[in-house]
């Protein structure tokens, strides 16, 4: 029972991700990336506990890959930002 509610939840939480990803214009995409990095954050954090948990070892390889791809999210969010952020400068003669 509990495997079916964690997949429906998971399911729900797919679908409803992606509307409202496709729903945000392009314009604002950046700035929200910027906004995204504080949860992206957390959940490195939630992925660090789950991997130095070490209950079984198929955690801790999720967990680990948990941390891998929430660090390429949050680095990549950073990329991002700072990049916009580099668009606003005055151009040096």
């Amino acid at each position: 029972m509990d495997l079916i509610t964690a997949l429906t939840i998971f399911v729900l939480a797919l679908f409803v991700g992606f509307e409202v990803i496709t729903k945000v214009p392009p314009i604002l995409h950046t700035p929200l990336m910027s906004g995204a990095n504080a949860i992206s954050g957390i959940t490195l954090i939630g992925a660090i506990i789950a991997a130095g948990s070490q209950m079984t070892i198929l955690t801790t390889v999720l967990g680990f890959i948990a941390v891998v791809f929430a660090t390429l999210n949050v680095v990549g969010g950073f990329m991002v930002t700072h990049r916009m952020l580099n668009m606003f400068r005055r151009k040096k003669d």
